[in-house]
């Protein structure tokens, strides 16, 4: 069916289905065409939905440098890419473009204003001065904390009543402090990381057990998982690390929750490419892990912070945690998002496929 632009109509009951979703999404036809743009494209783009009908997409907005219309059921996606509509300025949005199922020709696109998105920044030469400057300051204060631990043991076993409690005191206290460096060094630590192909499933379930057994205790520990995602390249050890840190920080945030739950996610994203660093190419990244938990998310004052050292939302954070999984996907060439969506917070790893 020709709609007035000259272009396909929409197939019966697209449109309710389209109009009601929150993002900016377009409809084009077997002919190439738009057959349908929702409100928030019209807004997003500042073109009336009567002006797009008809029009190829590139006449609506400036595709992604390395776009390839999709072929073969796969789709395209171009991550926190610059667009220009055109006739609207320049915008920050993940680009995805999907086939219909069951509608052959048919392809739905939808821009999703990354504004939303808080994506890590790499250290520049300030934070890499500080960086440098912990790790020596960190390597110079375990010296004197041994000592001081071992004199509070000797004091401990010395004395009795308040005195000991107060030794006992000290040792604890010096047991916090030595861990907060350990966490610095790691955070700190510039050695390269060893990245492999990995089989993602077998190291998932292994932090899943982790979890279970201790903190995630009466949290209900989801898995959403695509069972053809191929071998990941990333550093096992240091990967664990990542996804252990980000599952501990979701069951935390789901404390005041009545049902909380913390879902494991995994998906193939086609297309999908990012840049791990200012003036980088993007890279393919097309291998997902997300993890998502029901908690309220983070202070807005601080969401575009998160991946920043020494930010934390918890009252007894340090800021560390977020920092070290910034530091240890960029040296997988991979990148850490945090995002908001439909009430959820999601921490979502993008990292590349093993050759």
């Amino acid at each position: 069916m020709a709609d007035e632009g000259g272009g396909l109509s929409a197939p019966p009951g697209f449109a309710e289905l389209i109009g009601a979703m929150p993002m900016a999404v377009l409809l084009l036809g077997p002919d190439n065409r738009v057959a349908y743009a929702n409100a928030a494209a019209e807004r997003l783009l500042n073109q009336s939905e009567r002006a797009m009908l008809g029009a190829e997409l590139p006449q609506v907005i400036q595709l992604p440098d390395d776009y390839a219309r999709p072929r073969a059921g796969r789709g395209f996606a171009a991550f926190d890419t610059e667009l220009q509509a055109r006739r609207g300025g320049l915008l920050r949005a993940d680009f995805a473009e999907t086939p219909v199922p069951d509608q052959p020709g048919w392809r739905l696109v939808t821009l999703a204003e990354t504004a939303a998105r808080r994506i890590a920044t790499p250290p520049g030469g300030g934070a890499r001065a500080a960086i440098g400057a912990a790790a020596m300051l960190a390597h110079e204060i375990k010296n004197p904390l041994s000592g001081i631990r071992g004199a509070a043991q000797l004091l401990q076993g010395a004395v009795t009543g308040e005195e000991a409690a107060l030794a006992a005191l000290i040792v604890r206290e010096v047991d916090r402090v030595a861990a907060l460096i350990d966490r610095m060094e790691g955070f700190t630590d510039t050695r390269p990381l060893t990245p492999e192909a990995l089989n993602i499933y077998p190291l998932l379930d292994d932090v899943r057990r982790v979890a279970l057994a201790g903190f995630a205790r009466g949290v209900r520990l989801e898995e959403r998982f695509d069972p053809s995602l191929p071998p990941v390249r990333a550093d096992r050890g240091a990967l664990v690390q990542v996804v252990l840190n980000l599952v501990k920080n979701a069951v935390e945030a789901t404390a005041d929750q009545a049902d909380r739950r913390v879902t494991l996610a995994t998906a193939y994203r086609h297309g999908m490419a990012a840049s791990v660093a200012p003036g980088r190419p993007r890279q393919p990244l097309p291998i997902e892990l997300s993890v998502i938990d029901n908690g309220p998310g983070a202070p807005a004052d601080i969401a575009d912070h998160l991946f920043d050292p020494f930010v934390s939302g918890k009252p007894e954070g340090q800021g560390l945690g977020l920092a070290l999984v910034d530091k240890l996907m960029r040296d997988m060439g991979g990148i850490a998002q945090y995002a908001r969506e439909g009430g959820q917070t999601v921490f979502r790893l993008l990292l590349p496929r093993a050759a």
